[in-house]
């Protein structure tokens, strides 16, 4: 019975024909660990170690499951990889040191080549018999024979064995990708989560924090509803009009403002000042208006300082002495060249036509002379008066309004000339007889080799003047950063070969080539001349910002003095005068006419002008914001401008209430309004996938809920996670949550403390101030884990029972605003418990599937609207949180029994979570 032989320790069930395959299977795997997404969840539990994730990879069923997507890219590289070990055996085979007679016989060989190509015929027969008669004497000596055969055919394999090589070497690099792509890569994923557990989710393993490091790079910016809507609204107001963004702090109205400037062709965005004087905005609006423009058409505002006359006169002097000096140093270089090669043609042609164009010249101008003298000595009175008619004439025609369509049939006339004479140039070529005898003789001798250096000088134009890449099969052939050298190698290089041959030389030395030379540069002048315009001229806009800006921002003042009398006795007068600021309503006319002129500009260009005024609810009631309205009415309603306000929540409630009894400055200042609403939970999930990527569902809901859905909230708790993540090392949910709910709820009701303390109380009712202190010991060491004692206190703000806490005599006594303020704490510790209930306990998973299916209420998202409902009522958010602990089967009441007053907190740390200084 034959033995079967041992697996080699590489091998796994056969799926790997050479070691080579293996290697790159492990390589892949490794790269797959090391992956940061991955590398990231291992070690965070016991048994999610790198080791466990890779003997799992290497298990049979693991391997085929990765292997079996990519056995196209496996077949092509084992089979190449075969073929390659294949010529490394017959290379070891073949390899022995090299004989001298071999490097004999190869010597011999290229010099006959070489005498062949470079001499006569029968040199070349000559030489080519060298390498047969040492072949002859090789052959004959059997040693000889064999050595040089060996060194011959490995010389000949070597280089098919180096590009077989490099082919396996691709075919394992494209293998490698596709495992990790495919394959191995999407395993690793479900590996890892398995080792994790069926709670990964509850784990803080994102990618990066970035985006929320970041909250006003636009890069993160998600696109909402009311973006889109507003983006709608003002599609609609084509002519322009005024739209109102209406929410509440932090729900994302500067940011909608910025997007929709950014957009825009010209925009200007300003904030409201909190104390403020009509006067005043609009001057400082007006002076950035101006100054946005001139930034936005390539111009710098000026600068009001005050500079010595020196340094005045070199900032408006070096730019210019800049310019003309490099004008005038490529300008004399040039020009000197071309000079030298087209003067001896001028030369001559001017020496042959010069005599015939003087004496016709002359003619006519003693002709002119004559008929003027004969004018002027009244013999020729006819003349004389056609003379005066044509300088009536002359006169009447100062404001011709046809004087701009004579300059353009002048400039049409001189771009017809300059073609004309160019068109000329290129015919003459075909009737010169000299020419097209050359390249008749040049076509019929050197037409192959001619033709090949002029393709290659194509090749090379055509590579500078394409601007799309070159692909074969998907395959870029130049990169864009190499096309150009490339293209002008081949361009010079062809030019310069062709050059070097004698019938070439002799096209390019026919004599009338520098006067068609001269004839070209003529032509191109000319055409020049007629499409010439100033460079960047200022447009009439910038002109008057500028100005705008002079008078806005300075004080300018002119004085003039006048002398008068005999040395003996003077008389001197002095005159001052100096610029009025403008008046409001001047000043509203003034901005609404540049504003106008800009917009009208702009629409031209179909482009879009948008004014943003910001942060207008900082003004710090509806009363003053209503007021700022109708105090700026007076800019608004430009044609085609868009004017975006961001404002308060009370204010969009006015303009909504239009038409009822109740009106508003908002009905007349206002188009349309867009309001701003807090996200939902899936948008804030697409928030913080955009700015925190790889951040589990878990921890969205919980910074959703915190937040109620606020972006600015959202964003802030997003970066509590990872600090609470570097500062404690905490991973769970449970940790983390707790941690990050107790730090918020002691933030909160350390406020709330402050507030009770402006409050009158007795002896009796001070009992309150002492269990909110209790309370607020309890939370300061901010363990996650919590403490029976703990649960008391929080319960005790929670279900607070002001009567049955202090007594019906003694509850009597606590002020109406005071019982206000412990219901709005009382239903934040609740809304922090009902948090702590949900995210601080273990099996988040299972619990979210039960909660969803018994009910609406169930939903995390309704935890986010509890947020939102604290804002507006305690009452009505102790309702729907009662829903919410009812759907997650929470206890609706205190589960540790009534307790008057607050216990003690403990002294010693948690074993588990020990004291975190911040």
């Amino acid at each position: 019975m034959s033995r079967r032989r041992p697996r080699p320790a590489w091998q796994v069930a056969d799926f790997f024909a050479l070691e080579r395959e293996a290697e790159v299977y492990l390589a892949a795997v490794d790269a797959c660990l090391a992956v940061p997404a991955v590398a990231r969840r291992l070690g965070v539990r016991p048994q999610a170690t790198a080791e466990n994730a890779r003997a799992a990879l290497l298990t049979e069923a693991n391997v085929e499951q990765a292997v079996a997507p990519c056995r196209a890219t496996q077949e092509r590289f084992r089979a190449l990889l075969e073929r390659s070990e294949r010529q490394r055996r017959r290379l070891d085979y073949l390899h022995d040191r090299t004989h001298p007679l071999t490097v004999v016989l190869c010597a011999i060989t290229v010099l006959a080549l070489g005498v062949a190509v470079f001499s006569s015929w029968p040199t070349a027969l000559a030489a080519a018999a060298a390498p047969p008669l040492t072949a002859v004497v090789i052959w004959r000596h059997p040693v000889w024979r064999m050595r040089v055969l060996l060194n011959l055919r490995e010389w000949t394999l070597r280089p098919r064995a180096a590009l077989l090589h490099r082919r396996t070497a691709w075919a394992a690099a494209a293998w490698s990708r596709d495992l990790q792509e495919n394959g191995v890569r999407p395993l690793t994923e479900l590996v890892v989560e398995a080792l994790l557990g069926e709670d990964h989710d509850s784990l803080l393993l994102a990618d990066n924090f970035h985006g929320l490091r970041s909250p006003r790079n636009p890069r993160y910016v998600v696109e909402s509803l009311a973006a889109r809507s507003l983006r709608r609204k003002i599609a609609q107001l084509e002519s322009g009009g005024t739209i109102a963004v209406s929410g509440s702090r932090g729900a994302g109205k500067s940011t909608l403002l910025e997007t929709c400037a950014g957009e825009a062709g010209f925009a200007v965005v300003v904030q409201a000042p909190a104390t403020y004087s009509p006067y005043d905005f609009l001057l400082s609006l007006y002076v950035r208006t101006c100054e946005s423009y001139l930034v936005h058409q390539g111009h710098v505002p000026p600068a009001f300082l005050r500079l010595s006359p020196f340094r005045r006169v070199a900032r408006r002097l070096l730019p210019a002495l800049r310019k003309g000096f490099t004008l005038l140093a490529f300008g004399l270089a040039a020009g000197s060249l071309v000079f030298l090669g087209l003067a001896a043609s001028v030369r001559s042609l001017t020496d042959r036509q010069w005599p015939t164009v003087r004496a016709r010249a002359v003619d006519l101008w003693r002709q002119a002379v004559d008929v003027v003298v004969d004018i002027w000595e009244g013999e020729r009175i006819g003349a004389a008066v056609l003379v005066a008619v044509a300088g009536v004439l002359l006169w009447s025609l100062r404001r011709w309004e046809r004087w701009r369509a004579v300059r353009r049939y002048a400039r049409v006339t001189l771009v017809v000339a300059g073609l004309g004479l160019i068109v000329a140039v290129f015919f003459s070529l075909f009737g010169d007889d000299d020419l097209r005898t050359l390249v008749g003789e040049a076509v019929g001798r050197a037409g192959g080799k001619g033709l090949f250096l002029l393709s290659v000088s194509l090749v090379g134009l055509a590579i500078l003047l394409s601007e799309q890449p070159w692909e074969i099969r998907g395959r870029v052939l130049l990169a864009p950063r190499r096309r150009r050298p490339a293209g002008w190698a081949l361009f010079v290089t062809g030019l310069a070969l062709l050059f070097t041959m004698p019938l070439t030389r002799a096209l390019a030395a026919d004599p009338e080539n520098p006067l068609r030379l001269t004839a070209a540069l003529l032509g191109l002048m000319l055409i020049k001349t007629a499409t010439w315009s100033p460079t960047n001229p200022i447009p009439p806009l910038v002109t008057t910002c500028r100005d705008e800006l002079f008078r806005l921002q300075t004080v300018q003042t002119a004085s003039s003095a006048v002398t008068a009398g005999p040395p003996q006795l003077l008389a001197a007068q002095t005159t001052s005068l100096s610029t009025v600021p403008p008046n409001f309503p001047e000043l509203v006319s003034d901005f609404r006419t540049l504003l106008q002129e800009i917009a009208a500009e702009q629409h031209r260009q179909e482009r879009r002008v948008v004014i943003a005024i910001d942060e207008v609810d900082r003004l710090g009631s509806d009363t003053a914001a209503l007021a700022f309205l109708g105090e700026i009415k007076a800019i608004l309603g430009v044609p085609h401008v868009h004017y975006l306000i961001s404002v308060a929540e009370d204010v969009g409630a006015s303009f909504v209430r239009r038409g009822l009894p109740h009106r508003g400055v908002t009905d007349s200042s206002l188009d349309d309004i867009v309001h701003v609403l807090p996200c939902t939970l899936e948008e804030s999930d697409e928030i913080l996938e955009r700015r925190a990527s790889g951040l589990s569902e878990p921890y969205k809901a919980l910074t959703h809920a915190l937040s109620g859905g606020v972006p600015r909230d959202l964003i802030r708790y997003g970066l509590r996670l990872d600090e609470i993540e570097a500062k404690t090392r905490f991973v769970e949910l449970d940790d983390i949550a707790g941690q990050l709910i107790l730090e918020e709820l002691s933030d909160t009701l350390a406020g709330f403390r402050t507030l009770l303390g402006k409050q009158r109380w007795t002896a009796r009712t001070g009992t309150i101030l002492v269990a909110f202190r209790n309370v607020m010991d309890h939370l300061r060491p901010a363990c996650p884990c919590g403490s029976t004692e703990l649960r008391w206190a929080l319960e005790h703000v929670a279900f607070h029972d002001l009567g049955g806490h202090l007594g019906e005599d003694a509850a009597a006594e606590v002020s109406d605003e005071a019982r206000e303020l412990l219901d709005e704490a009382s239903a934040y510790a609740l809304f922090s418990l009902t948090l702590l209930d949900i995210f601080g306990r273990g099996d988040f998973a299972r619990r979210r599937d039960e909660a969803a299916a018994r009910g609406p209420a169930g939903v995390l998202d309704l935890l986010g609207r509890a947020r939102q409902e604290l804002e507006v009522s305690p009452y009505s958010a102790r309702h729907l949180m009662g829903s919410i602990r009812s759907a997650w089967q929470l206890p609706e009441g205190p589960t540790v029994g009534p307790r008057v007053t607050v216990p003690m907190p403990r002294d010693a740390d948690c074993p588990r979570h020990p004291r975190v200084s911040v």
